[in-house]
């Protein structure tokens, strides 16, 4: 099942696409049944997605909405936290930054992370600002997303997988000149809008592989980044295991799994995103996300 959150009749709500045309809606389909948002329906564990399952096959006809009469909003609009990420996870991005840089390449020995404030996530179609005023430097990274659903503390790294709810499609726009004058992550990857998430959380599922999955970014139609996910330096299971080691880990959790190579300000000449560039991410068996850079 893929699950959306849609703005409809001014509300926003929790449903799963019954095919490219059509979203249930599940609060309509049972007005009673906890489906305020998908970080409810997750915490409800496997009975709240058997529940979800019975709808979807039954999909009665007033639950029924277009997806072209609705908005979508990120799959999680406001997560609990802050966005869990990994820097430096595919060593041809880890290359070309220490090129950029004019430095030796040393590949990274435990997962890199940082976070993306709430105040980042948008949609599927949000536009992401320029924050020309802040940065010259905006650029883009197409990452796979996890969606923890089984919360928990010192996960082993056999079981890790099992955590895993279902996953999206995460573009971590980032200020690279912020990110150096700072000397640090957090602040240049931190700008409003500039975690652009969606278009919406696969079951996991429904996804045969996470470790197998061609992932591409487009600038304008341009092929910017094209790789799969078996380059990551650290497979899913380590990151979702190295996270937890005394760090709880909760349903709804989301974390960005890293970026593979092609970002622009490794390019000669680097080549930053302007206003009205359209970045097109898309992930093999998870879908498409789309946003446009503004003023």
């Amino acid at each position: 099942m893929k699950f959306v959150s849609i703005v409809s009749s001014g509300a926003a709500r929790l449903g799963v696409m019954l095919d490219g045309e059509r979203v249930l809606d599940l609060a309509k389909a049972e007005p009673n049944a906890a489906f305020a948002d998908l970080i409810s329906l997750i915490e409800a564990g496997d009975a709240g997605l058997e529940a979800a399952r019975r709808l979807a096959a039954a999909a009665p006809p007033s639950a029924v909405v277009k997806l072209a009469d609705v908005t979508l909003q990120a799959p999680i609009p406001s997560p609990r936290k802050n966005v869990f990420c990994v820097g430096r996870n595919y060593i041809e991005h880890v290359e070309e930054g220490y090129r950029a840089r004019g430095t030796e390449v040393k590949l990274p020995e435990y997962p890199q992370f940082f976070t993306k404030p709430r105040t980042a996530v948008v949609g599927h179609g949000a536009t992401v600002p320029l924050h020309a005023n802040v940065t010259a430097m905006l650029d883009y990274e197409v990452e796979l997303a996890v969606v923890i659903g089984r919360g928990g503390v010192n996960i082993p790294i056999e079981s890790a997988l099992d955590h895993i709810f279902g996953f999206t499609i995460i573009n971590d726009v980032t200020g690279r000149d912020v990110q150096r004058r700072h000397d640090q992550w957090f602040k240049g990857k931190g700008l409003d809008g500039t975690c652009p998430m969606g278009p919406w959380v696969v079951e996991r599922g429904d996804v045969s592989d996470p470790q197998a999955l061609d992932l591409s970014l487009k600038v304008n139609g341009e092929i910017r980044q094209s790789s799969n996910t078996k380059h990551m330096i650290f497979p899913i299971a380590r990151i979702i295991s190295e996270l937890s080691l005394g760090l709880t880990l909760e349903p709804g959790d989301i974390i960005a799994t890293g970026t593979p190579s092609g970002v622009g300000y490794a390019m000669t000449p680097p080549r930053p995103l302007k206003a009205g560039d359209v970045m097109t991410l898309e992930i093999e068996q998870i879908g498409t996300l789309e946003n446009r850079v503004g003023n």
